[in-house]
């Protein structure tokens, strides 16, 4: 068991029969009475994401995840196949459990799959994934004394704000953990 209070973003816990991936966190102290915990989770069988309240002091279940290396083969209808890299298994997800990790995906991509008891759960992407741009806006020229950017569409569907520059058929690199873009490739 593990106390609320050391939940973090990224931390995995069984609370209910449910297994839960922590998304956001926060800790409320009021001026009176006890403080309480906020975080927002992710159900990782369903993909389902929750708003759970705890008062400090109370505890869910620590679970231990195991970690394998995989490549990502393909996807057919709404679940997406890996292979793993050591036994060559070929493990598959649904994509509402992977929620918008399916944006970012593309053959071959090296990511890490998490399995809890043999069951695999969940992915880690890479820090950076890099992807066409395939819509976006003109540029309006003149329009260069500050920081203007544009909205554009990648290949996976994700929406980035861009510099002004980015055209499309570019290559972007974007980071996976927010969404946002971090130069031209």
């Amino acid at each position: 068991m593990i106390d609320v209070n050391e939940l973090r973003k990224g931390t995995t816990f069984k609370l209910e029969g449910n297994i839960y991936k922590v998304l956001e966190y926060s800790h409320h102290k009021p001026g009176r009475g006890k403080a309480t915990i906020r975080v927002e989770v992710r159900d990782l069988r369903s993909g389902i994401r929750l708003k759970k309240k705890f008062n400090s002091g109370d505890s869910v279940q620590d679970i231990r995840l195991t970690y394998r290396n995989a490549k990502f083969l393909y996807r057919d209808g709404d679940t997406y196949h890996f292979m793993d890299t050591e036994t060559y298994e070929q493990p598959a997800l649904r994509g509402e459990a992977l929620g918008d990790a399916t944006k970012f995906l593309q053959e071959d991509m090296e990511v890490k799959l998490t399995f809890y008891q043999g069951e695999p759960l969940d992915i880690d992407l890479p820090t950076t994934v890099d992807q066409k741009v395939v819509r976006a806006d003109p540029s309006v020229r003149g329009n260069t004394a500050t920081s203007v950017t544009k909205s554009v569409t990648t290949e996976g569907g994700v929406e980035v704000d861009v510099p002004n520059f980015v055209e499309e058929g570019d290559i972007i690199r974007v980071d996976t953990r927010s969404g946002e873009y971090v130069t031209r490739v």
